[in-house]
């Protein structure tokens, strides 16, 4: 093993430990100083760049990557009840959010909770997921919306 790979590995190691990152593959890189929640569930060669925020019940398929500041987050609140503070509403039931093997998410983004990214897809800088993502497809935007597909041209 030279240096490079055992630098690598105790970076690796320091990030699972500090975090406590149960659910994540040995492979798995976070870039920086992030806040991910605990049971995050990450697939071999995922990285989280610096600065992201992961919420509770986060799938990340193998080899995708999150840009810095990406922010999973949200849909927790009911706000549509006539008459009642929001902070009394109470909360909706709990969706995980899924992000497919392959799938490039750019710096800035926020992906609302519960949503689910398809395989391949990539995220442009950006955007806000409202909505689910379909595979192999590039969105961007705000909300972020269909721009075209990956391999078609």
């Amino acid at each position: 093993m030279n240096i490079r790979s055992l630098i690598r590995t105790l970076r690796r190691n320091y990030w699972r430990l500090r975090l406590r990152l149960r659910f994540v593959d040995s492979t798995f890189l976070a870039g920086g100083k992030s806040v991910i929640s605990s049971d995050l569930n990450a697939g071999p060669y995922s990285y989280i760049g610096p600065g992201c925020e992961i919420g509770a019940g986060v799938s990340i398929g193998a080899y995708t990557m999150l840009g810095p500041s990406v922010k999973i987050i949200g849909n927790d609140h009911i706000f549509n009840v006539p008459g009642s503070p929001i902070i009394f509403s109470g909360r909706p039931e709990f969706k995980p959010t899924n992000i497919g093997n392959d799938v490039w998410i750019g710096a800035g983004v926020i992906v609302i909770s519960g949503c689910t990214i398809g395989d391949g897809a990539i995220v442009a800088a950006g955007s806000v997921v409202t909505k689910d993502i379909l595979p192999l497809t590039i969105v961007a935007g705000v909300p972020a919306r269909f721009v075209k597909s990956r391999f078609l041209t």
